[in-house]
């Protein structure tokens, strides 16, 4: 093969990888983008869900919650929707100032082709106990639903207690 062959090789090579990478990085922005804007909203989504909790509202919490919902905590096991929201309402008349923060820099959101969303994360719930302010921190898992343009949360996750 003479030299000016391997040239016009090596350009033909050159060319089409090229081609792919931009392809490549135009498809790998457009997923960011759509990724940026699920993490915008599932964020969102978080945020009114435990506005509700710190609020003590279970009735404005179990609107954001599947009708088949289910909850799986690694210390109290599977509870199905009324179950979670019976054990909300109980905890909510405490009135121990219970409340939740997430930690921000450690949220996941991923896309659930045809289904939703999965938001994996860490939060810290704290309440007063004897004019001292206790808390925790947990891991959990969301798996977002949605339905006719609606964010519902249909399974919970709640694990590392």
């Amino acid at each position: 093969m003479s030299t000016k062959h391997i040239s016009v090789y090596w350009y033909f090579i050159f060319t089409i990888t090229l081609m792919f990478s931009y392809s490549a990085l135009g498809q790998q922005n457009k997923s960011q983008t759509e990724n940026l804007e699920l993490y915008s909203e599932i964020a969102h989504m978080d945020s009114v869900l435990f506005s509700a909790f710190n609020s003590h509202d279970a009735e404005k919490m179990s609107i954001l919650f599947t009708k088949d919902l289910e909850f799986y905590h690694d210390k109290n096991g599977l509870s199905g929707y009324e179950q979670t929201v019976e054990a909300f309402g109980r905890l909510f008349s405490q009135n121990n100032g219970m409340r939740r923060e997430i930690l921000k820099s450690n949220l996941e959101v991923y896309p659930i082709n045809n289904y939703g969303a999965v938001e994996i994360g860490v939060h810290t719930f704290y309440h007063m106990e004897n004019d001292q302010r206790i808390g925790g921190t947990f891991k959990f898992i969301h798996l977002w639903k949605k339905e006719n343009g609606q964010w519902k949360i249909s399974r919970i996750i709640s694990y590392d207690h």
